[in-house]
């Protein structure tokens, strides 16, 4: 009957119950309930399962660059980083309030790693994260917009809690480009969080994005309730080599 039973369990995809049930029948001198408690016992096991595996999910979805996380940022003096800002964007109340995250610095000075970090704190937090290169991101919508199915990946991305851009402007936009970017942040705009990645500062993003109007539509969505952060100091890349040569 406890085989039978653990195999329905299965079959319903109720795993974590399933797990706690064969525990309690493997080890039944160790474990000893009520009926009310036998109940929240499968029921509890059950819902924390189902949220790890979502969580796992969530992750595996993202598609970060970097297994990244709030443990791994390093605060070294030279990079000029404000720890309590940064705690505070872990705690992903700017995505509760829909603010947005400009990330800036030169090549290897952890942008990319600091963003994915976020999200992943973000995934963690029960929030919807999608990581994606700019350029490769637009290409692909650029594709897919040959047989319409662009709307679709446009929904998605807007249905995001955050969305990461990373390495924002280090391709200019071309007038497809700036369309599809338009689309996106239109879509966000008041809704959801976008972080974004970029060796560019910010004041030369217009330059970046070319044709002024449709570049102010497109800054005056995200410039106004954005958190910035500006990394400094040596590319963490070069300094780790030379640690390792050591």
């Amino acid at each position: 009957m406890n085989n039978e039973t653990v195999k329905k369990m299965g079959d319903m995809r109720l795993y974590g119950m399933q797990t706690a049930f064969k525990t309690f029948v493997e080890q039944p001198l160790l474990i000893s309930f009520t009926n009310d408690e036998m109940a929240q016992y499968l029921v509890e096991n059950e819902w924390d399962d189902r949220k790890h595996r979502t969580l796992q999910r969530n992750i595996k979805t993202a598609r970060f660059r970097y297994s990244a996380d709030a443990e791994g940022v390093d605060y070294d003096n030279k990079r000029e980083l404000d720890k309590n800002q940064i705690d505070r964007l872990f705690t992903c109340d700017f995505i509760k309030k829909g603010n947005d995250v400009f990330i800036t610095g030169s090549t290897g000075t952890g942008k990319s790693y600091l963003a994915s970090a976020i999200g992943h704190q973000a995934c963690l937090s029960g929030f919807k994260v999608y990581y994606a290169n700019t350029a490769k991101l637009l290409s692909t919508l650029k594709m897919a917009k040959a047989d319409g199915s662009h709307l679709r990946e446009l929904t998605r991305i807007e249905k995001q809690d955050l969305l990461i851009l990373d390495d924002f402007g280090i391709q200019a936009f071309d007038a497809s480009g700036r369309a599809l970017l338009m689309d996106i942040v239109e879509d966000r705009h008041g809704k959801h969080s976008t972080i974004i990645a970029s060796q560019v500062p910010v004041k030369k993003w217009y330059e970046v994005i070319g044709e002024q109007t449709v570049a102010d539509a497109i800054l005056d969505r995200l410039v106004h309730q954005s958190v910035r952060i500006e990394l400094k100091g040596e590319s963490l890349r070069k300094t780790k080599k030379s640690n390792s040569i050591i």
